[in-house]
């Protein structure tokens, strides 16, 4: 029987047995290797406070509103960090697909059904070490974020957030040219955004940001500042770091309301852009060159060179079974973790 996670309820997850699925005509089956769990979007499911659990979205008028959820509990298979090999196919003329490695989205699932199509865009090198592949989708996130940060060399960018994306974004944008500080209050983290190449971090907790930024730039403010942290406390002192008529990139997921805004103060007196970015749409100017699946290549791509740090981000790997702890972890006490990656076994 195949394995999947599920949330069947508000801050619980179990993992419960599934038939096996099996692959039709021009579709591969995949045997997952390694899952990674996104402490962000998934934990808004695993705590019930994803806006989808408690409105509708109308995907025609592109609003949420009142109404039956578009989810509800059980929610199962959450998750989109996944690596796999193809262990069969529906269709002979895809028989070449078979032993390949994959990187996708496909849930928590110990075996998923996809086109071969995806399958055979989602191609993994054969010298590529498997496990960085879960980063793919999260790095494309954090690549998103960059591009819309329309980012120049030789400017000051700080990164609001050191959880994974936010330390994607910071070597990203450092690959960029820019002067990366890495604001965060978990002195772990800090000290990996150090360690992975950042100019300068600081601890919202006891640093001024906006008033250490300032003083390092002659008063001018950060070119740039891009939140990844999901925090309105953050993006209020984002707003203020940044410089006079320049941009802040809210990337993070916020949950609920904004309380801690001020949209009076430097929001309105220094006309500060902020820009929503979002996996699912690409900047207009950019539309017609990029989209997911080239950023995903591009961050594995950027991996496999050595440029770019994916694994050392993996502060966990453990059995697929262990689901249930490792979100539990993830909730209570994120100091203690990073990437938990979730291992089904799979890998000779």
């Amino acid at each position: 029987m195949a394995r999947m996670v599920r949330f069947p309820a508000p801050g619980k997850a179990e993992v419960v047995e599934f038939e096996d699925p099996e692959p039709g005509p021009g579709e591969v089956l995949l045997e997952t290797i390694y899952s990674g769990i996104s402490a962000g979007t998934e934990l808004t499911a695993y705590r019930g406070s994803n806006p989808y659990l408690a409105k509708q979205w109308d995907a025609e008028r592109l609003l949420f509103v009142p109404g039956d959820s578009s989810l509800g509990y059980p929610v199962d298979g959450w998750g989109y960090e996944e690596v796999g090999r193809v262990v069969a196919v529906g269709s002979e003329g895809d028989a070449d697909l078979v032993g390949g490695l994959v990187w996708g989205a496909w849930g928590h699932r110990s075996l998923a059904v996809r086109p071969a199509g995806y399958a055979r865009a989602r191609l993994l090198a054969r010298d590529s070490e498997p496990i960085a592949a879960v980063f793919a989708k999260i790095g494309a996130i954090a690549m998103n974020a960059v591009l819309d940060a329309d980012i120049h060399v030789g400017e000051t960018v700080v990164v609001f957030g050191a959880g994974v994306p936010g330390q994607i974004v910071a070597q990203l944008a450092r690959l960029n040219g820019a002067h990366v500080t890495v604001v965060d209050p978990m002195a772990s983290r800090r000290s990996l955004a150090d360690r992975l190449g950042a100019a300068a971090t600081l601890d919202p907790r006891g640093d001024d940001v906006a008033a250490v930024v300032r003083s390092a730039t002659g008063n001018r403010g950060a070119d740039v500042v891009i939140e990844m942290s999901g925090s309105y406390e953050a993006l209020g002192e984002a707003i203020r770091t940044v410089g006079y008529s320049s941009r802040v990139v809210a990337s993070g997921f916020f949950q609920g309301s904004a309380t801690a805004l001020r949209l009076g103060e430097e929001f309105h007196h220094n006309r500060v852009s902020i820009v929503g970015s979002q996996i699912y749409g690409v900047a207009p100017h950019l539309r017609h060159r990029w989209d997911e699946l080239r950023m995903s290549r591009t961050v594995l791509t950027l991996e496999g060179a050595g440029e770019l740090k994916l694994t050392e981000l993996v502060s966990h790997v453990v059995p697929d079974s262990d689901a249930p702890a490792a979100f539990e972890l993830l909730d209570s006490a994120p100091q203690d973790a990073l990437q938990i990656v979730l291992d089904y076994g799979a890998l000779t």
